[in-house]
């Protein structure tokens, strides 16, 4: 057992120190952001260091018996923050054990130090003015007490009157409750609360509640879906979000003039941060009064003055000067998280109706389309915002532009720019990491994804969390890491994090471990389902035709064209019919690969269905077509990353290799070199097309050695190109590149590899009648 550390002022464990008064942890002297809560459970495991501390001890002891929040949860998520903090983990722990069903217990080595190491930028010997101490003597410390105790009162005092009262955290967690509407006007129903959250949302000191996260704990508070965020409710919800205060309002008529109000509160004592008042001679100068308000609540709950004044652009510009108009916005992001997408979208347009210059109307309904998968429409919206970005407060900037590159332009340097940016103005907004997570696994940096999806996660993030899995089980399983990506789903769906595509996502994982089982079972729970019914039929399609069974392929993906056309998606039926045209290209069914190709512009002649389409009619051997569609997308989409270095160079090369000129075709494809173990847009794994295209160039020049490299390189990545069907056509160009070579052993092996996955092919698809063929004909 170790040597308790209750008297200890500092401990030292690895390369860490913890200030036990002072509340400090340090690594190598650097301080390390940990939070209050999850420091005081730190301190009772380092106090009792190589003992068991038992979970009721710790409730005891750091949850009052009369606080609502739920223990279990608080404590749970103390740990994990703690073990983030020390880059500890649960399964090999160096510092903090788990014992199940008794507790925690500190296992790394403990040892009391006299004082704190100074930082890197601190001078030995020279105390930073914040942290410089007065040395006492023992027979000084009686007789200055009482002085001290009274320049204290004295100090917090002129400290308070300054700064006003603060709130608990540093960076606080605030849940804005519905408006006491006593004037009776509906206009003022919903619409004053997301004003104010608005402008809250300015500050980079404060994290507003997520109206998702919201609806999610009131729904476990046992209220019915769509009801208000009544003041004493939102406290509750606070609590048990471990927020920090609840910021709630009224407004009520005084002859014809506006009287509205605010009020700050702690949300566990109820204890009063701040409260405003003001006075609207008409209705339209309400929206004008409330933003004046939120600046002075917010430098009374202890932001600085020249904070407020970079971030307060006035709130009529940040959403709109009409009332109307700011209701049905709040009405499309009240039905989002209920009733969906599709649902809010009336909103969003009635809003934009209203006020053609509402920026976050645009943006709002460029969001839900773009969770649609109608990239076009999206992009369209996303457009318009940009346009209209000025009058957006900065946080709302940072969202449209991100948007606006990532989605509409398609340039990823401007949208990889803007993310850092946002992170670094706005360190403990989630959206930066999360996003930048997804926007690295569509350039290939996998390791840079699950490091941004891991700081996400470190924020204790309110709501997308079935997002970041996804994020991470798709990065974790492009680097070939199947039973982590496995195991990160498994956590997901303990957590029930929900979210569109993360079944869909783990399909692919089921796949790469061979799992049918999964597989089936994840297509049948999409049955019925709007949000992913078409994206898992596609999905099964790209499977059997993986195996040579086109007939089955061809019905799937008939079957997900027809579910996400009863749900109005176009553009993703246009997108399955698509693949479906790119998959009989690559069989040797020609004309039906142009057939389907033309059928997929006619329906919905998108951006992405225009680049699929073009490859489609190159590979099918309709030059003059494909050659068309490549120079307009150059032409109109001149800024798109993945456009310019992934599938124009693939379709480019493929019109080059129709026309017997493959070393013009490889020089197109040295652009792509730097994308092409990627997973770009539309699809939610990598075609490894530039590689594919790159090997069958290699073939036709005789080039058998390197030729196989690329084959191999598709073979290689699994985690990459997953059921798309080159991923089993890789085995065939292999075996034509050992042919090719004079290797007639390889090249059995590798023919032989490719018959066994396909032993239950169609036996008329001419990919397979030529493989024969040339196997016949090996000596």
């Amino acid at each position: 057992m170790q040597e308790p550390a209750q008297s200890r002022r500092a401990v030292k464990f690895g390369v860490f120190q913890a200030d036990l008064v002072a509340r400090e942890l340090r690594k190598n002297g650097a301080k390390i952001r940990l939070q209050d809560q999850p420091f005081q459970v730190l301190a009772l495991l380092l106090e009792n260091a190589g003992e068991v501390v038992t979970r009721e001890k710790l409730r005891q002891k750091l949850w009052p018996a009369d606080t609502f929040v739920d223990f279990d949860n608080g404590l749970n998520t103390a740990i994990n923050k703690i073990r983030e903090a020390l880059c500890d983990s649960a399964e090999k722990p160096r510092y903090v054990e788990t014992l199940p069903r008794r507790g925690y217990r500190f296992i790394a080595p403990v040892a009391g130090v006299d004082k704190i190491a100074p930082a890197a930028a601190e001078v030995p010997g020279v105390a930073s003015p914040a942290k410089r101490r007065l040395i006492l003597g023992p027979g000084m410390i009686s007789g200055l007490a009482a002085f001290l105790s009274v320049i204290a009162a004295i100090a917090w005092t002129s400290f308070s009157r300054f700064r006003g009262p603060r709130l608990p955290n540093e960076i606080g967690t605030i849940v804005v409750a519905d408006f006491d509407n006593r004037n009776g006007d509906p206009v003022f129903d919903g619409t004053l609360r997301q004003a104010l959250s608005a402008q809250l949302e300015q500050s980079p000191y404060f994290i507003v509640l997520s109206e998702a996260r919201i609806r999610e704990t009131l729904e476990l508070m046992g209220h019915a879906p769509g009801e208000g965020v009544k003041e004493q409710f939102a406290r509750e919800v606070c609590q048990r979000a471990g927020g920090s205060a609840v910021v709630s309002g009224s407004i009520a008529s005084l002859g014809s003039q506006y009287v509205i109000a605010l009020a700050a509160a702690g949300c566990r004592a109820g204890d009063s941060l701040s409260q405003e008042q003001a006075q609207a001679n008409r209705k339209e100068d309400v929206l004008k009064a409330l933003g004046g308000m939120s600046g002075r609540l917010r430098r009374k709950m202890g932001e600085s003055l020249s904070s407020i004044q970079s971030f307060d652009t006035p709130i009529e510009q940040a959403t709109t000067p009409s009332l109307e108009a700011l209701k049905a916005y709040s009405a499309g992001w009240m039905t989002q998280p209920e009733k969906g997408d599709q649902a809010a979208i009336p909103f969003f347009q009635h809003a934009i109706e209203l006020d053609p210059n509402f920026a976050m109307a645009y943006a709002g309904l460029a969001d839900c389309y773009a969770m649609l998968e109608e990239p076009t429409i999206a992009s369209q919206n996303f457009a318009k915002a940009f346009a209209l970005r000025d009058r957006v407060t900065e946080r709302e900037k940072f969202v449209i532009s991100t948007q606006y590159y990532q989605v509409a332009s398609g340039d990823l340097t401007q949208t990889i720019q803007n993310y850092q940016l946002w992170k670094k103005t706005y360190p403990h907004d989630i959206l930066p990491p999360a996003n930048l997570a997804n926007v690295y696994i569509w350039v290939g940096e996998y390791e840079k994804s699950i490091a941004e999806t891991m700081d996400a996660f470190r924020m204790k993030p309110d709501f997308g969390i079935g997002t970041l899995y996804m994020n991470l089980i798709q990065a974790e399983a492009a680097l070939g890491r199947f039973d982590e990506a496995k195991a990160e789903y498994q956590k997901a769906m303990n957590e029930k994090a929900l979210y569109p595509l993360l079944n869909g996502i783990y399909y692919f994982v089921a796949f790469a471990q061979s799992d049918f089982a999964a597989m089936d079972r994840l297509v049948t729970l999409s049955v019925g389902n709007a949000e992913d019914e078409d994206f898992q039929l596609s999905a099964q399609a790209d499977t059997e035709a993986y195996f040579g069974r086109l007939q089955k392929a061809r019905n799937l993906s008939n079957s997900a064209i027809d579910s996400a056309r009863r749900n109005k998606l176009l553009e993703g039926a246009a997108l399955w019919e698509v693949n479906s045209a790119m998959r009989e290209a690559e069989f040797g069914n020609v004309t039906r690969a142009r057939q389907l190709a033309a059928a997929a512009i006619a329906m919905a002649p998108g951006r992405d269905v225009q680049l699929l389409a073009a490859l489609a009619h190159a590979r099918a051997g309709d030059i003059a077509r494909a050659s068309v569609a490549a120079e307009k997308l150059a032409r109109e989409f001149p800024e798109n990353t993945i456009l310019k270095f992934y599938w124009l160079p693939s379709i480019r090369a493929a019109i080059e290799i129709r026309q017997a000129k493959p070393a013009a075709a490889l020089k197109l494809l040295q652009s792509a070199a730097a994308y092409e173990l990627a997973i770009p847009p539309p699809f939610q794994l990598g075609t490894l097309y530039p590689v594919y295209l790159r090997g069958q160039a290699y073939l036709d020049s005789r080039q058998a050695g390197a030729a196989a490299v690329e084959f191999q390189k598709i073979l290689d990545h699994r985690g990459i190109v997953m059921n798309f069907p080159l991923g089993a056509l890789a085995r065939l160009g292999l075996a034509r590149a050992y042919a090719l070579e004079g290797n007639i052993a390889k090249s059995r092996t590798a023919y032989g590899d490719f018959f066994a996955l396909w032993k239950d092919a169609d036996r008329d698809t001419p990919i397979l009648y030529a493989a024969r063929s040339e196997y016949a004909k090996l000596k």
